[in-house]
């Protein structure tokens, strides 16, 4: 991608829609009068007076208890330096939503234009009564040193300096790991950290805590190695200068352990590295490029165990393992520090869950079956989703041990349930998905590439990783697009179905279509004829290992575009065809089926389709629990429909009884697992709400979907088309960039999933 895409892409990333990347959402009903007279005036007279009466009941009544200013004033903004408070705002919003999306923690990001360390600790202090935490940010040293020191001193919130405390957490939890699994004790290991900034004392300061010694520590700054004879030493870099007779980093690595790198690119040479200890410990985290390449490390030196800050190699130090969690745990133990015993809490926590073994959906998320403990893993990957609750609670048990919790928590197992259920799976399960595609990227037919939508999605997907696209169409029209809005496709095969018909792979391809629908009143020049679809031709490429999957529907009706895919490839053997949506709810994802292809199923139709969903959402890394839905409640209104669904349920009860449904259902009972319990204890499905319905016709499916869609604000992802010989998927007409992408994401995790089976 040129930097000019990657420039424009990130702009429009930031504006498209509601500028910015976060907002505040209401928590309470709006809807009436009587509403907005409790929010507002007179009703909220009643809050403040109690407030008043005890400042700790803002916890109770308002949301202070879930809300961190991410406070910066842009003087030392990752990548970038000094570019000042307005200039940094980006990051901060950026900051404040892995907040949200990690840990469910509300931010307002604060930009204070100055660099004036008291006018700057004044304003923060004066803000105490708004927020639950302080997350200080991108501030240069050493004001960030004196900064944070007066802030925790002076306030009785939790305040942390992520840019110190947040890498020095992850990256002590590496080092840990990395000297348990060789077998060296991090008491005698040889250290050289090469930085002096926050980041780089606050490490060095963490390892020392963990065990390190001093003496074993060499320190360089931008001037070489930090020795005692140097002049105007300032006292932070003064606490880890040395006598040792060494002034470079060649000097300094040479016989070492362990290299920590919070500098600039490259500065590591190959040369350097052979020159260190037996199996040494690389953390090279500058960003974006380390200081050794990742691939070069391993090149030197087999028995080199490596980390970087980047998310493509592994052992990555990413502070998003921490902050989140951390703050979590202070907040909800209402903590008035984050102090030493939470920050090494918070350190073990993450070094123990490396070793732990790995969830299914963190393994589908890199492709793999088996990530464990080794010198590829080292530490958690971001993805995990056990780090809320083993983080989470390590910090806030931390706090109440330490004496800084004002509020005790008695049961952990339900604090750890609730920890649980503050994330929906609605982005997360999608990063997952992509995450996985990535790691073992397909190719994929785009079937409708003289179109800008397509063109762009298959930039995205070849950018990102996640797929190899081949594009069918006019070469000419698809070129002019291609030049006209910048697209980089170089490299991108593109096809013209009409310029390949004297083809060797036609012949097959038609006499394939030939045999398969000759008996449906096909002849050989018919076939031929319909191969200059593009539909028909991209099926075939798939039906003969050309192409992994087809992508296409963007700009013909559903049925026009899977009736290629079926005369084609068509349906696993002893298996229907069967639609489903993916709707990315706040709630989770909640999927639907069968919303684009069985009209009006029969029982043993539905009892099919309930087996295809449980299958393909097991796939997804979810368990599903699926509602076969009616307009009646286990027999409460008599009809056809509730006599089917019933008829439904029992065939996969008695062929299937592995699969966790019930029916039929009401849509709000099968939803709601309270109503449910409530009213029929004896469903299998209670204690959870289902997050699978099966419908029992395609008129409610179809109508179910586009209604959550448009008034409930659920992203769709479909219709991912089920119980197909090979995978091919089709977008709703008329779909977004983003949706593309998705299906397209969908599809190569489906033909990963298709390897793996054998078909």
């Amino acid at each position: 991608m040129s930097n000019v895409n990657r420039k424009q892409a990130a702009l429009d990333y930031h504006s498209m829609g509601r500028p910015g990347k976060i907002a505040v959402v209401p928590t309470k009903p709006t809807n009436s009068q009587r509403d907005l007279s409790l929010a507002y005036s007179p009703g909220v007279a009643e809050p403040c007076l109690a407030i008043a009466a005890n400042n700790e009941d803002a916890y109770k009544y308002t949301a202070k208890g879930n809300l961190v200013a991410v406070i910066s004033n842009g003087t030392a903004v990752l990548g970038l330096g000094d570019i000042g408070a307005v200039a940094g705002k980006p990051v901060m919003e950026g900051k404040g939503l892995l907040f949200k999306i990690f840990a469910d923690i509300d931010v307002f990001d604060i930009e204070l234009d100055t660099k004036n360390v008291d006018e700057f600790v004044n304003i923060v202090k004066a803000m105490e009564p708004t927020f639950g935490g302080i997350n200080l940010e991108d501030i240069k040293a050493p004001e960030c040193f004196e900064i944070e020191r007066r802030l925790k001193a002076e306030m009785n919130i939790p305040v942390m300096h992520d840019d110190q405390h947040g890498t020095a957490i992850i990256s002590c939890a590496a080092l840990i790991n990395a000297c348990e699994l060789i077998g060296k004790n991090i008491e005698d290991v040889k250290i050289v950290v090469n930085g002096a900034g926050a980041a780089a004392i606050s490490c060095t300061g963490m390892y020392v805590s963990a065990g390190a010694r001093k003496e074993n520590i060499v320190m360089l700054d931008s001037k070489g190695v930090i020795r005692r004879d140097r002049e105007t030493l300032d006292a932070m870099k003064a606490t880890y200068a040395t006598d040792r007779d060494i002034h470079t980093l060649a000097d300094a690595v040479n016989g070492s352990d362990v290299f920590i790198g919070l500098s600039a690119a490259d500065v590591l040479t190959p040369e350097m590295l052979l020159t260190m200890a037996n199996q040494p410990i690389v953390l090279a985290m500058a960003n974006p490029n380390p200081e050794i390449a990742y691939d070069l490390a391993i090149a030197t030196r087999n028995d080199v165990i490596m980390g970087t800050g980047r998310s493509d190699y592994p052992n990555q130090v990413n502070n998003v393992l921490g902050f989140p969690y951390i703050f979590r745990g202070a907040l909800d133990v209402r903590a008035t520090a984050i102090n030493e015993e939470m920050k090494v809490a918070a350190t073990k926590a993450i070094a123990d869950l490396a070793k732990q073994p790995v969830p299914e959906e963190v393994n589908l998320a890199y492709n793999t079956n088996n990530l464990k403990f080794s010198a590829d893993y080292i530490i958690p990957k971001p993805n995990d989703p056990r780090l809320i609750t083993e983080v989470s609670v390590a910090v806030a048990k931390a706090a109440i041990e330490s004496g800084v919790a004002k509020h005790t928590i008695e049961d952990w197992d339900k604090y750890r349930e609730t920890l649980r259920k503050r994330l929906g799976q609605d982005d997360a399960i999608m990063r997952n998905l992509t995450m996985a595609a990535k790691r073992n990227p397909k190719r994929v037919v785009f079937a409708e590439a003289d179109n800008y939508k397509t063109l762009r999605a298959a930039q995205i997907v070849k950018e990102e990783g996640i797929a190899v696209p081949i594009l069918l169409g006019k070469k000419g029209k698809i070129n002019a697009l291609i030049n006209e809005y910048g697209f980089e496709l170089a490299g991108v095969q593109i096809i013209d179905p009409f310029e390949e018909m004297e083809t060797e792979r036609v012949n097959q391809y038609v006499e394939h279509l030939f045999v398969k629908r000759q008996r449906r009143g096909l002849s050989k020049l018919d076939a031929k004829k319909l191969l200059i679809d593009r539909n028909y031709f991209g099926a075939s490429m798939v039906q003969f290992g050309d192409a992994d999957t087809l992508i296409s529907g963007l700009t013909k009706n559903y049925a026009n575009t899977i009736k290629p895919a079926i005369h084609v490839i068509g349906a696993k053997e002893g298996s229907r065809i069967a639609g489903m949506y993916m709707m990315l709810t706040k709630k989770g994802p909640i999927f639907l089926g069968d919303t684009t292809v069985n009209k009006e199923p029969s029982a043993k139709e539905l009892a099919d389709i309930t087996v295809l969903l449980d299958k393909a959402v097991r796939k997804m890394n979810v368990s599903p629990r699926i509602a076969l839905l009616s307009y009646s409640n286990f027999g409460s209104n008599e009809g056809n429909t509730p006599t089917k669904v019933r008829e439904a349920i029992k065939i996969v009860h008695q062929e299937h009884p592995e699969i966790v449904a019930d029916g039929d259902l009401q849509a709000n009972f099968a939803l709601n697992s309270e109503l449910l319990e409530a009213n029929f204890p004896f469903s299998t499905l209670k204690g959870q709400p289902a997050n699978t319905l099966v419908f029992p016709n395609l008129e409610s499916g179809n109508i179910a979907y586009k209604l959550l869609q448009e008034v409930g604000n659920a992203e769709a992802v479909g219709p991912i088309l089920l119980g197909m010989n090979k995978p091919v998927h089709v977008l709703q007409l008329d779909s977004s960039v983003r949706e593309i992408v998705n299906m397209v994401t969908i599809a190569v995790v489906d033909v990963q999933s298709h390897e793996k089976q054998g078909n």
